[in-house]
């Protein structure tokens, strides 16, 4: 027996750890945290999934640092008990009212002087699209070339070894809160984990829900959480038009237990179970029984005027994102419509409703791009959890992000002492 072979074999087992990618979305209705490893083929296989009611937060804000630190605590336990590893770095993602962004124009000369345009003539163009003015304040969270232009001519995407005397940029500039920001770290480093990177959640959704031909043709990506619907709009394979609406599936949760007299919890219950976002498509003689609020009584609703409720909200929301894109001055320019992300994705009905509605392709935007647990992770509502572990493979962020539990360190450690007995 080599044993030379296992002994390397033991150490490969403890420096893969090295290798692992890790993710933390912090949502107001959930935190999902997971661990993935790159594969041989460059993809990313997800080894430990952990998920924990969301405590703490509201329309995507800290409102609470202890409940928030302990939700997303219990996330990361989960998540390291199933990949037997714990998580040091993750990258996060945010959203909430606070963010706001602005498109910036950038300009320098290229620096050589045979006039090639070299990386560093790129990182300067970009730093001059960054120099906006923005309150003491705030933050930016991204800087995002759109695309370059060199001596006036436009369309560049990559000018790297091109020939030109001028380098302009057209960045998106996305901004947030300090204070937010600064909240969401502190909670998250509260339980053990550092922050790699902070990224806006529509922009990480966007990386496991659309396709590059949807980026290029232009698309709205919608992604409806708990307590706010984040608008991402894309055109000529870039993001062109970000904001945050405070508004989400908890408002149609709340609409339920109003309309119907019941407790948040049945209503919810009653909004996953029997919901429908097109009343229309609902027998009329179909009825649900839900718990009286306040009482243990029991009692039968018709589930069409369940469904009436949950349209009426689900059509203010849909309104909503109409008017942000003629906002934004893209409308009629979005022939791949609307891809919906989030967890009030899965609604049934809501593709059909968004398509009536708001006269667009509408379709639901299922995570995909990495492979292991993805039974676990298969829904709308794991977009944004999937595409912060592809942005940051994107980015090439994959130093340790984590290490080996106390209870599996010592027993590799063990397995390389035992056969270094063996050798000579």
């Amino acid at each position: 027996m080599d044993f030379s072979v296992c002994l390397h074999a033991a150490e490969r087992m403890t420096k893969k750890q090295d290798r692992y990618i890790s993710a933390i979305d912090v949502g107001t209705s959930k935190v999902c945290a997971l661990i993935s490893e790159p594969t041989a083929e460059g993809t990313l296989r997800v080894i430990g999934v952990g998920t924990a009611p969301s405590h703490g937060m509201r329309k995507g804000v800290v409102v609470d640092i202890e409940e928030a630190s302990g939700a997303i605590a219990a996330a990361v336990d989960k998540a390291g008990r199933m990949a037997g590893c714990t998580i040091d770095v993750a990258s996060v993602g945010i959203a909430g009212g606070h963010i706001s962004a602005v498109n910036s124009h950038g300009v320098v000369a290229v620096a050589r002087s045979d006039h090639y345009v070299t990386q560093d003539d790129i990182s300067r163009a970009v730093e001059a699209a960054r120099a906006v003015a923005i309150p003491n304040n705030r933050e930016i969270l991204h800087v995002i070339p759109r695309s370059f232009l060199i001596d006036g001519q436009g369309g560049v995407r990559n000018p790297a070894g091109m020939l030109g005397f001028r380098l302009e940029v057209e960045a998106h500039i996305v901004t947030g809160s300090t204070t937010s920001i600064q909240n969401l770290a502190r909670c998250v480093e509260r339980a053990g984990v550092q922050v790699g990177d902070m990224v806006l959640q529509p922009l990480a959704s966007s990386e496991s829900a659309l396709s590059t031909e949807e980026k290029e043709m232009g698309v709205v990506l919608a992604d409806i959480g708990g307590g706010t619907t984040d608008i991402a709009i894309f055109m000529e394979g870039a993001i062109w038009h970000t904001v945050v609406l405070p508004v989400g599936g908890n408002h149609l949760t709340n609409d339920i237990a109003v309309g119907l007299r019941t407790s948040a919890a049945a209503a919810e219950e009653a909004k996953i179970s029997y919901g429908h976002a097109m009343a229309s498509a609902v027998d009329p003689a179909e009825t649900v029984e839900l718990a009286t609020f306040g009482s243990r009584d029991r009692q039968i609703v018709d589930r069409r005027r369940l469904a009436q409720i949950i349209q009426a909200r689900v059509e203010e929301i849909f309104g909503l994102i109409l008017s942000e894109v003629k906002r934004s001055g893209y409308e009629g320019l979005l022939p791949a419509g609307v891809v919906l992300a989030g967890g009030t994705a899965s609604l049934h009905g809501i593709a059909d409703l968004g398509r009536e509605y708001m006269q667009l392709p509408v379709r639901v935007g299922y995570p995909r791009g990495v492979s292991g647990l993805v039974d676990t992770i298969s829904g709308p509502a794991y977009a944004t959890s999937i595409g912060l572990l592809l942005w940051s493979q994107a980015q090439g962020t994959t130093s340790p992000t984590v290490q080996p539990t106390p209870v599996a360190r010592p027993i590799l450690d063990k397995i390389g002492n035992w056969l270094r007995g063996f050798l000579p």
